[in-house]
């Protein structure tokens, strides 16, 4: 049976010292109770997403030298970590990938959303392909299997939904043929059914991978390994004093990931709570420090101040065009198009006739947003802009982060504090 998922992402297996690194790690593991949930390598993903984007600008009329980049990266780490061994058959499969990447970046006619979860699907199986490969040669046995075939989710692309019974029922089966290998698996990846095609869970969604296999099978642990000693209590390449969270509830967490804490996916944690699963945060840089634990703990915790900036917001006002107030009908109709537009609101702040909806920047979804809006109201915003938020505020401490910023709102609470802002030009 497999008790533990560990996650791995794109830092963590940025180039060969990286991989061998994983290898160290896993060689002082019980690996038969043991799956790894691995992100594509470094910046593939966004390497992948230029691609498309330059694809679809030409109609599909690119060579496959526009993948140039993307190939000679793999094939870097492959030569580096095969150096005795060019001929390993996984050079093939490959090679195989980046051709059915290229086939699929050609076929521009489709919806880009759905096109775009058919592409970028390839970082995690090319990662996970050459990883377990590795591995094996290693002598760390291991069997690859395709998340697409256990994640089951809807079709609402870039941001799929999981179908909870249908994933159960698939990795439940998974689980039961256990047969004391180690498993080795794609995060952010699934696929719907009816019709069968790729499907995303959102950026950085592989943490939320582990979470669903974690729930579905029962385990006593997910770990997500990082470059940093733990949870901390603001992003370190932003603030230059930051301090360890050890320990810390479900609650909490789940306030701090919805708020925008990067080192957590929003998704994540209901799936870990509902299974009073414990979720650790470790350094692969230093396997010695003792992680950072999210867990259902009922015992009081005196929490620091953690600070979070959010880029790329946009301000949206919405005024009634008839100065009738902003009521529960008025707020109603505007909610429930915004979810239709699958558009999340990052911060809201109501007065008699304006609601304020702060999300992330979007142009289809705000022209739409608008579009459907109009008529009933007016509609005024500004994009670029920054939502700083500070959980457990304590009187003060914004000043340094806000100081020459234009304020567009404020908003405070018992223990949290948000400002909409703009950067310095």
């Amino acid at each position: 049976m497999i008790r533990k998922i560990y996650k791995f992402g794109g830092a963590s297996v940025k180039d060969a010292n990286a991989v061998r690194n994983l290898k160290n790690i896993l060689e002082n593991e019980n690996r038969d109770e043991i799956m790894l949930v691995i992100s594509a390598m470094g910046k593939t993903t966004n390497a992948i997403e230029k691609a498309l984007a330059d694809f679809r600008n030409n109609n599909g009329h690119l060579e496959i030298s526009a993948l140039s980049e993307i190939i000679e990266y793999h094939e870097n780490i492959m030569n580096d970590l095969f150096e005795d061994n060019t001929n390993h058959p996984v050079f093939e499969t490959i090679t195989n990938l980046f051709l059915d990447l290229y086939l699929n970046l050609q076929e521009t006619g489709y919806d880009y959303d759905y096109q775009y979860d058919n592409t970028v699907s390839f970082g995690e199986m090319l990662s996970t392909t050459l990883i377990s490969a590795y591995l094996n040669e290693c002598g760390i046995k291991n069997k690859l299997i395709d998340a697409r075939e256990y994640i089951i989710t809807d079709h609402n692309f870039r941001s799929a939904n999981p179908d909870w019974d249908e994933c159960r029922l698939r990795i439940d089966k998974l689980n039961d043929s256990h047969d004391g290998s180690m498993y080795i698996t794609q995060g952010f990846i699934a696929s719907s059914t009816s019709p069968k095609t790729a499907t995303t869970l959102g950026r950085e969604g592989s943490d939320f991978t582990a979470a669903i296999f974690a729930n579905c099978m029962d385990a006593d642990e997910v770990t997500i390994w990082k470059d940093v000693d733990g949870l901390r209590n603001a992003d370190p390449k932003r603030f230059p004093d930051t301090k360890k969270i050890e320990h810390l509830s479900y609650f909490e967490a789940i306030e701090l990931a919805f708020y925008g804490a990067s080192i957590i996916h929003p998704k994540t944690l209901k799936p870990l709570q509902n299974k009073n699963i414990p979720l650790k945060v470790r350094s692969f840089l230093n396997t010695k420090l003792q992680p950072s634990i999210i867990d259902g703990t009922n015992d009081f915790i005196e929490y620091i101040p953690s600070f979070i900036v959010k880029e790329n917001q946009t301000l949206m006002s919405i005024t009634t065009r008839d100065y009738s107030f902003m009521n529960e009908h008025n707020r109603a109709l505007i909610f429930n198009i915004m979810d239709e537009l699958n558009i999340h609101a990052n911060m809201t702040q109501i007065s008699a006739l304006v609601l304020s909806i702060c999300f992330d920047e979007n142009e289809k979804k705000r022209l739409q947003l608008t579009e459907a809006l109009s008529q009933t109201f007016k509609i005024k915003y500004n994009n670029g802009l920054q939502l700083f938020t500070i959980r457990h505020y304590q009187e003060g401490i914004e000043h340094d982060f806000i100081k020459d910023k234009i304020i567009f709102v404020v908003q405070k609470s018992r223990s949290t504090y948000q400002i909409v802002l703009q950067p310095k030009m």
